[in-house]
């Protein structure tokens, strides 16, 4: 949500859909492939994968942005799992907007059972 509202804020457009791999185009953020196959490599625990794109990712933004990527996939992470687990609502003004991205990436057609 916090993507898409600073997006509008600064007028530029941002394609959720690639964030699950159905959009088109590019992300609207700089790297932004590199980025999203980052967090994917992480989030498969694909390590020779992983190890590959921490290499491509140093070379093409530098070891800081490396560390700001894991520090973000790593919080992201820990605070919805801490949400879902200890069952904090949403709050009320950020239903409608959330609702709107689930629906988007099709957040609830995604199976708990794999």
């Amino acid at each position: 949500m916090v993507l898409r509202a600073s997006g509008q804020t600064k007028g530029e457009n941002y394609d959720l859909d690639i964030v699950i791999g159905h959009g088109e185009g590019k992300t609207g953020v700089d790297q932004g492939d590199l980025l999203l196959a980052y967090s994917d490599a992480v989030i498969a625990n694909d390590d020779l994968t992983l190890s590959r794109i921490r290499e491509e990712l140093v070379k093409q933004l530098g070891k800081e942005a490396l560390v700001d990527a894991a520090g973000t996939v790593a919080s992201f992470n820990a605070v919805v799992r801490v949400a879902d687990a200890t069952g904090i609502p949403l709050d009320e003004f950020k239903k409608g907007p959330a609702l709107e991205i689930m629906d988007t990436l099709g957040i609830n057609e995604f199976s708990l059972s794999k």
